[in-house]
C-alpha cells in the first residue's frame, strides 16, 4: 500500500478541522434557541439546518472537477495522470527528485570504447562482453542493449556459435555486478565473464591482462587503471570493467555463485556515452524560478554525475555517495539532504530513506524516475513521475507518465497543480469563512430577537443556492502571484481565515437585522416573514458577493476579474435570490415581498460590504504576509 500523500494527509487535516468547529458551533446555536424561544423542536431543527450550512457539501464535487479538469489539460500535452491526487501534489511540490539516467540524459546510450587495460582498441573485449550480455535471460539494462546493438556485424556468426551459456548470475545494487558462466564448445573450456562497476570489479580482481600476459594487479597497477577510468568520467562517459575466470570443465550441469566471483583477470574496459537531454537545463532552471529545489539521486558513479549535472545546471557541490548515506543516522541524513543537490552510487533502499529524509523535513517530494530501481522511490513519494519508455514496474509506480520525454512539461504541471489546489482552497476558505460569518450572525439574532432570524428550509435554500454559485470555481484562474510558489494544505492558515474574515459579513448581516427592525418595523413575530426575507437576500447576494471579494487579494473586477462561467453563474444565483421572495417559491416557504424601499438600502449596505471587505483583505495580507 502507498504512503500517505501531502494531499491526503492536507484533506485530512482540514477535514478535522471543520467537524471540530461543527462540534462546537451547533450545540452552542441549538442552547442559545432553545433556552430564549423555549421551542427545543423548532430549535433542534434550525441547528440541524446549521449543521448542514456549515458543512462543504460541494467539496467533493469542486475537488473531483478540479482534479479532473487538470488532468484533462495535461492529456493535451501528452501527460497521462493515473492518480488525479498527484495533480494538487504537483502544485505542492518543493523538492524533485530525480534519477540520472533517462530523465536528465537522452537515454539513448551507445558504446564508445571497447579497450584493453592499457586503453588501447581490443576486439577480444568487445567480444567478451557481447558474450556477458547476450547470455543474460533477464530484463537488459540499457548498457547491456547498447553492447549488443554494437555487437551487430561486428561478432561473427562462427563466435556466437561457438559459445554456449551455462549459467549466469544477474545483477544487483550490492555486487553492482552480472556474470555468466559460458562454454566454448570447440575446446570445452568454461569460463566465467563478469562485468560491472569501476570499484566493485576491483575488490574481486586478483590479475589484469596485459596483452598477451596476465599479470598481478599490484598497487601501482591499480592506481593506474583507476585513474584511466576517472579520465573517462571526468569526460562524461559511464565506465564498466571486463574480467574472467577460468572455471572446472566437469559436469553436466555446472553453477555459479558468488563465491565464484573472485581472482578474476581485468581484461579491459568498456566506456558509454548518454548525453543531457536539450530540455533538461532549461526545465530545471523553470522548475527552480517555480520555488522547486532539484536533487539527483542515481546509483551512478559521481565523477559522471557530477559532468552531466553540470551541463544541466545543477550545483555538484560535495556529492553524497550511498557509502556515506549507510553510515548516517536518520537524523544525520535529515540534516544532510538540505545542504546536498546530488546523491550518487545509491542503491534502491538509499533513494527511497533520502526522500523520506526530505519529508520528514516538511518537505513535499516529487521523484521523476525510469528504472527498475526507482519503482520504490516512486511508489513512496507524493508525486512519482515516469516516461513512457520506462520499465514497466517504473510505470506501475508512478502517479504520472509523460509521454515524450520534454521535461519542460514539468513546469506546466507544477502551476497546473498549484491552479488546482487555489482552486479548491479558493472555495474551502469562502465556504468557512462565509459560513462562520453566518453562525456567527445567527448567534447574534438569537440572543436579541424574540424569533428565529431564519426559518431552517431558509438556510437551507440559501446554502443549496450558494453552493451552485461556486460550482463555476474549477473553471476560474489564479493570480499568477499565487502561481510563483509551492502551495500546500494548512489547516491551521484556513481557521485563521475563517476566524478573521468571517465576522466581516456579520457586521453587515447586524445592520440588516437593524434595518428591518428599526426601519420596516419588523420587530415581532406577525412581522417576521418579512424579517426573514430582507435577511435571505441580504444574505444570499452578500455570500455570492464573498466568490468575487474573496477569490482574489487584488482589487476585485478592477484589478483581477473571474472568468465569464464564474461571472454568469453569481450573477444568475444573485437575480434568482432577489426573485424567490416575490415568487410562489417564496410564499411556501414563508418569505414574503420586500416593498421597493429596501433595495437602495440594500444596495448601500453592498457597496459598503465590499469596502470593508475589501480593507480588511488587505489588512489580513499585511498582517500575515498572505492571503490563501
Amino acid at each position: 500500500t502507498r504512503t500517505q500523500t501531502a494531499f491526503d494527509r492536507g484533506v485530512n487535516s482540514v477535514s478535522w478541522l471543520l467537524i471540530r468547529f461543527m462540534l462546537i458551533m451547533v450545540p452552542v446555536v441549538l442552547l442559545i434557541n432553545g433556552f430564549s424561544k423555549g421551542d427545543w423542536v423548532e430549535a433542534s431543527l434550525f441547528a440541524l439546518a446549521v449543521a448542514v450550512g456549515l458543512t462543504p457539501e460541494m467539496l467533493p464535487m469542486i475537488v473531483s472537477s478540479n482534479l479532473a479538469k487538470g488532468a484533462i489539460a495535461m492529456s493535451r500535452r501528452k501527460v497521462i495522470v493515473k492518480r488525479l491526487n498527484a495533480i494538487q501534489n504537483f502544485g505542492a511540490m518543493d523538492v524533485l527528485c530525480t534519477d540520472k539516467t533517462g530523465t536528465l540524459t537522452q537515454d539513448n546510450i551507445f558504446l564508445e570504447h571497447h579497450l584493453d587495460v592499457s586503453g588501447v582498441k581490443s576486439s577480444r573485449v568487445l567480444m567478451l562482453a557481447w558474450l556477458n550480455s547476450s547470455s543474460q535471460s533477464g530484463a537488459r539494462n540499457v548498457m547491456d542493449r547498447a553492447i549488443l546493438r554494437f555487437g551487430e556485424g561486428r561478432i561473427a556468426p562462427s563466435t556466437k556459435a561457438r559459445f554456449v551459456k551455462r549459467d549466469e548470475l544477474p545483477f544487483d545494487f550490492v555486487r553492482r555486478r552480472v556474470s555468466v558462466l559460458v562454454e566454448d564448445t570447440q575446446h570445452g573450456d568454461r569460463c566465467l565473464i563478469c562485468k560491472g562497476a569501476v570499484e566493485e570489479m576491483m575488490m574481486v580482481a586478483t590479475h589484469l591482462r596485459e596483452g598477451d600476459r596476465v599479470v598481478a594487479l599490484t598497487e601501482t597497477r591499480r592506481e593506474l587503471l583507476l585513474a584511466k577510468t576517472e579520465d573517462y568520467n571526468a569526460q562524461g562517459f559511464r565506465v564498466l570493467l571486463i574480467a574472467t575466470r577460468k572455471l572446472d570443465g566437469s559436469g553436466n550441469n555446472p553453477t555459479l555463485s558468488v563465491e565464484d566471483e573472485t581472482e578474476l583477470t581485468i581484461e579491459g574496459m568498456l566506456t558509454f556515452l548518454d548525453p543531457p537531454k536539450e530540455s533538461a537545463g532549461k526545465a530545471i532552471a523553470a522548475l527552480r524560478d517555480n520555488g522547486v529545489a532539484v536533487k539527483v539521486l542515481t546509483g551512478d558513479n559521481p565523477v559522471v554525475t557530477a559532468r552531466i549535472c553540470l551541463e544541466v545546471g545543477i550545483d555538484t557541490h560535495d556529492i553524497l555517495t550511498g557509502t556515506q548515506v549507510e553510515a548516517m543516522s536518520d537524523a544525520e541524513l535529515a540534516s544532510e539532504v538540505e545542504k546536498r543537490a546530488v546523491f550518487a552510487r545509491l542503491t534502491p533502499l538509499q533513494k527511497t530513506r533520502i526522500l523520506q529524509a526530505l519529508q520528514k523535513n516538511g518537505h513535499t517530494v516529487g521523484f521523476l524516475g525510469d528504472g527498475i530501481n526507482d519503482a520504490p522511490a516512486l511508489r513512496d513519494a507524493d508525486v512519482g513521475i515516469s516516461v513512457d519508455s520506462a520499465a514497466d514496474i517504473a510505470k506501475e509506480s508512478s502517479d504520472i507518465i509523460l509521454l515524450e520525454k520534454d521535461l519542460m512539461v514539468l513546469e506546466e504541471g507544477v502551476i497546473k497543480g498549484r491552479e488546482t489546489f487555489g482552486n479548491i482552497i479558493k472555495y474551502l476558505n469562502m465556504t468557512a469563512s462565509s459560513n462562520f460569518g453566518n453562525v456567527f450572525s445567527v448567534l447574534v439574532a438569537s440572543a436579541f430577537i424574540p424569533f428565529l432570524p431564519m426559518l431552517a428550509i431558509h438556510l437551507l435554500i440559501q446554502n443549496l443556492m450558494y453552493d451552485i454559485s461556486q460550482l463555476s470555481l474549477p473553471w476560474d484562474k489564479m493570480d499568477k502571484e499565487f502561481l510563483r510558489k509551492p502551495r500546500k494544505w494548512d489547516a491551521k492558515n484556513i481557521g485563521r481565515f475563517m476566524l478573521w474574515i468571517g465576522p466581516t459579513s456579520s457586521i453587515f448581516d447586524i445592520t440588516t437585522f437593524a434595518l428591518m427592525w428599526y426601519v420596516f418595523a419588523a420587530n415581532n413575530v406577525e412581522a417576521q416573514a418579512l424579517f426573514q426575507s430582507g435577511w435571505f437576500i441580504e444574505g444570499l447576494l452578500s455570500q455570492t458577493l464573498v466568490v468575487h471579494m474573496l477569490r482574489t487579494q487584488k482589487i476585485p473586477f478592477i484589478q483581477s476579474r473571474a472568468t465569464l462561467p464564474v461571472l454568469l453563474t453569481t450573477g444568475l444565483i444573485m437575480a434568482i435570490g432577489i426573485y424567490i421572495p416575490f415568487s410562489p417559491l417564496g410564499a411556501m416557504v414563508g418569505l414574503e415581498p420586500l416593498p421597493l424601499s429596501y433595495f437602495p438600502w440594500l444596495v448601500a449596505t453592498l457597496l459598503s460590504y465590499c469596502l470593508v471587505a475589501q480593507g480588511m483583505k488587505r489588512f489580513y495580507i499585511k498582517r500575515f504576509g498572505q492571503w490563501f
